[in-house]
C-alpha cells in the first residue's frame, strides 16, 4: 500500500495515513470539535499543468466541515506534507448553498419525525403505526416554499410503511404526505398533509423465494484467462496493450481516469462523471420538488459497493480498495470497490475476399475499470471501456427500485396494483479534459447535410458533411440531433495525420433528451447544465462541478452557467468537454419490484488520430477455437455443398 513515505505519483489513490493525517491536522488546528462532521473530503489534485510537468506537487486534501449543532460550516484545504491547513473559508448558505446531506442526519431523521405530534396524528389517521414508518430524507432544493429559517440545513421527508424486518418499504408510500424538517434545529416546521390515498398492499420483496418462483436451468458460464490477464496495475498506474492510464477515486465523483494515453499518444488528462441530477415529473403538492443531484447533495461513491467476484465481476480480476473518510473523518476503507478485467467483445474486423482467397478474422476484446453504487433506492454501475482500436466508452447503468407513489396518474405509471411510480430522468454529467495529442484543441460540430438535386446533383442521391468550428464558450452550447448524426470531433489544432488532416476525436452522443422542466422553473436554474448535451470550456482548475461546488440548498446559476458567462476562446486552446447524457425513464410494470439494468452512455472513437487502422498488429487467435470451415468461393466457383 501507498504511503506518505513512498508516494510515487501526485494523482496517486488516498491512503489511510493520509485521511488520518488529514483529520490530525484539522484537531491541532481546533476545527474539529464534539460537534463537528466531514461531509466531504476528496483529493485536491494538483492543477494540470503542475503535474504534466512533473514538477514536485503538493498532497492536499479538500474538506468541508459542518457543525451539526449550529449549522456552520468550513471549507478546508489541508496538505498532509507540510501538515498544515493551506485554506479555510466559511460558507455564507443562502448565497454558496449547503453541504452535502451526511449519514448523521439521515440517521436522526425518524426521531426528529416522530417527535412531532402533526407527523404522528397523520399516520395514525390513515391506520399506519408510526413505528412501521421508515422515512426518507431527501434534498429539499431551493424554492420559495420554505422560508421558515434561512441559512438552516432543511429535508423533505417522505414515508414508507415496512411491515416486517425483511419487507421492503417502498412497496407501500404513504402518499399525500411530506414533512418539512429542520436539521439544525431538528425540527419538523411543517407537515404537508395533502391527501389520504390508500397506502398499496402489494410485495416488492424481490428476494423472496416465493416471489422470485422456481429457479430457471441455467448452465454456469466460465470465463478464463489460462495464462493470466494481459494487464498490470502499479500504484493506480494501469498498463493494457497500448492503453496507459491512472485511476483515481473520490466520494463524490466516484471512479475518475487519468492521462489516459494510446501509444504513447495523450488523449484525455482526466475523465469522470462530475454530476447527476434525477428530476421527477410529477407536480402534486406533496412531489413538485424531487430533484436530487445524487454527486453534489449526497456524495454518492461513499456508499460504494464491495464487489463480488461471479456476481458483480466475471473472469479474471483484479479488485482495487478505495479509501474515504467517515463522518468522524476517520479513514473507511472500501474493499474491492473498482473492478478491473478484460472481456472478448466479438468481431475486431474480419473479411473473406473473393479475389485473393485470404480470410483474416480478428477479435475484439476490451479493458474493463468500473464501480457500482446504490443510493437510496436506485443502483448506478458505471463502466468505461478502453478498446484495441483505441475506442473509449462510457456506460452508465441504472437498477434497483424505482420510486414509488400511491397516486398513478398522468404524470406516473401504475406499475403494481395501486402502486404508481412517477416519470423521471437520470441526467448525467461527463466531464472530459481532454488533451489530443497535446494540450491544443478544438471542437467541430459535424452533422449529415441534405444536397438538393440539381447542378452537380442531378439524381438527388449526395449529401454531405457540415462542419461547424466552435470558437467561443457561448456558442460551444450544443443540443444533440439525432436526424442529422449529429457528432462533435475535439481535434488537436496543432497536428495533423499523414493525410494532412487534424488529428482528433470524436465524441459520439445517445441524442436521448436533455432536461425536460420548462425553462423557468427552478430545477432548471440549478441543473443547467443537463438543458445541453454539449458544453466546451476553456480550462480552469477551478471548475470541477458543473453545478456547482455546493449543489444542496443552492439558489441555481451556479457552474457551467456562471462558468461561459466570461465567453472564453475555445479553439486551440486548453479546453473541456462537458457531456450529458442520460435516460428519461416512463417506468414500466416490468421495472417491479425490482429493475433489470438500463444503459446510457457515449463514445469515443478515433478519427483521424491514427494513419490507418491502429488493430492491425492484434494476433490471429491460437486458442484452437477458429477452425476453417470450407473454401473462400470467387465469382463462378462452385457454391454447392462440400
Amino acid at each position: 500500500m501507498t504511503t506518505l513515505e513512498n508516494r510515487t505519483h501526485a494523482l496517486a489513490m488516498t491512503t489511510e495515513a493520509e485521511v488520518s493525517t488529514v483529520r490530525e491536522v484539522l484537531l491541532d488546528a481546533g476545527l474539529l470539535g464534539e460537534t463537528v462532521r466531514y461531509t466531504f473530503f476528496t483529493p485536491e489534485e494538483p492543477t494540470k499543468g503542475a503535474v504534466l510537468s512533473g514538477a514536485q506537487t503538493d498532497r492536499r486534501f479538500r474538506v468541508v466541515l459542518l457543525d451539526i449543532a449550529s449549522g456552520r460550516s468550513w471549507d478546508v484545504v489541508v496538505s498532509t506534507d507540510s501538515r498544515s491547513v493551506v485554506s479555510n473559508r466559511e460558507l455564507d448558505p443562502p448565497r454558496d448553498g449547503q453541504p452535502p446531506i451526511i449519514d448523521t442526519e439521515f440517521e436522526m431523521i425518524e426521531d426528529i419525525l416522530n417527535g412531532a405530534a402533526d407527523w404522528r396524528a397523520a399516520l395514525e389517521r390513515r391506520g399506519v403505526d408510526p413505528a412501521q414508518v421508515r422515512a426518507v430524507p431527501l434534498s429539499a432544493g431551493a424554492f420559495d416554499d420554505y422560508p421558515e429559517h434561512p441559512g438552516h440545513r432543511v429535508v423533505r421527508a417522505f414515508g414508507f410503511r415496512q411491515d416486517h424486518e425483511k419487507d421492503h418499504p417502498w412497496a407501500h408510500p404513504i402518499d399525500g404526505l411530506v414533512a418539512y424538517v429542520d436539521l439544525t434545529a431538528r425540527t419538523v416546521d411543517r407537515v404537508v398533509d395533502h391527501a389520504e390515498h390508500p397506502v398499496p398492499e402489494t410485495t416488492g420483496n424481490f428476494d423472496d423465494p416465493e416471489v422470485q418462483g422456481p429457479p430457471l436451468d441455467l448452465k454456469p458460464i466460465e470465463i478464463t484467462q489460462p495464462e493470466g490477464r494481459s494487464f498490470t496495475v502499479e500504484d493506480g498506474h494501469v498498463r493494457w496493450g497500448k492503453w496507459d492510464l491512472r485511476i483515481g477515486f473520490n466520494e463524490r465523483e466516484g471512479l475518475t481516469l487519468h492521462q489516459i494515453a494510446f501509444d504513447g499518444r495523450p488523449i484525455c488528462y482526466r475523465a469522470s462523471v462530475a454530476e447527476m441530477v434525477v428530476p421527477y415529473a410529477d407536480p402534486s403538492p406533496v412531489r413538485f420538488w424531487q430533484n436530487y443531484f445524487d454527486c453534489g447533495e449526497y456524495m454518492f461513491a461513499r456508499y460504494a459497493d464491495s464487489l463480488q467476484l461471479g456476481c458483480d465481476c466475471l473472469g479474471d480480476i483484479l479488485y482495487t480498495d478505495a479509501v474515504i473518510a467517515d463522518d468522524l473523518g476517520n479513514p473507511r476503507t472500501i474493499q474491492n470497490a473498482i473492478c478491473m478485467h478484460e472481456e472478448d467483445y466479438g468481431v475486431l474486423w474480419k473479411h473473406s475476399d473473393m479475389f485473393t482467397g485470404s480470410r483474416e478474422t480478428r477479435r475484439q476484446r476490451r479493458l474493463v475499470i468500473s464501480f457500482f453504487t446504490p443510493i437510496g433506492n436506485y443502483d448506478y454501475g458505471f463502466y468505461w471501456y478502453l478498446y484495441l482500436d483505441g475506442t473509449i466508452e462510457l456506460e452508465a447503468k441504472a437498477t434497483g427500485i424505482v420510486f414509488t407513489s400511491g397516486t398513478p396518474g398522468e404524470y406516473a405509471t401504475e406499475i403494481a396494483p395501486g402502486l404508481g411510480a412517477p416519470f423521471h430522468q437520470h441526467l448525467f454529467s461527463a466531464r472530459l479534459d481532454m488533451t489530443v495529442d497535446g494540450g491544443r484543441n478544438a471542437v467541430e460540430e459535424i452533422e449529415a447535410a441534405r444536397v438538393p438535386m440539381g447542378e452537380g446533383n442531378p439524381y438527388g442521391n449526395a449529401f454531405a458533411r457540415k462542419v461547424t468550428r466552435l470558437s467561443r464558450e457561448s456558442d460551444a452550447q450544443r443540443d444533440a440531433n439525432g436526424a442529422t448524426g449529429r457528432v462533435w470531433h475535439i481535434i488537436n489544432t496543432e497536428k495533423t495525420n499523414a493525410l494532412g488532416q487534424p488529428v482528433g476525436y470524436t465524441l459520439h452522443p445517445e441524442g436521448q433528451p436533455t432536461l425536460l422542466a420548462d425553462d423557468a422553473s427552478v430545477i432548471r436554474s440549478r441543473a443547467t447544465f443537463a438543458s445541453k448535451a454539449l458544453w466546451v470550456t476553456q480550462y480552469d482548475a477551478d471548475e470541477r462541478y458543473p453545478a456547482g461546488d455546493f449543489v444542496n440548498q443552492n439558489p441555481g446559476g451556479a457552474g457551467l452557467p456562471a462558468w461561459v458567462q466570461a465567453d472564453r476562446p475555445v479553439d486551440g486552446e486548453d479546453i473541456v468537454v462537458w457531456h450529458t447524457f442520460g435516460l428519461t425513464h416512463f417506468p414500466r410494470p416490468e421495472d417491479w419490484p425490482i429493475m433489470p439494468v438500463d444503459y446510457t452512455g457515449f463514445v469515443l472513437k478515433p478519427s483521424g488520430f491514427f494513419d490507418r487502422n491502429p488493430a492491425l498488429d492484434i494476433p490471429a487467435s491460437s486458442n484452437g477455437h477458429c477452425h476453417t470451415q470450407g473454401e473462400v468461393h470467387g465469382p463462378g466457383k462452385d457454391r454447392g455443398a462440400e
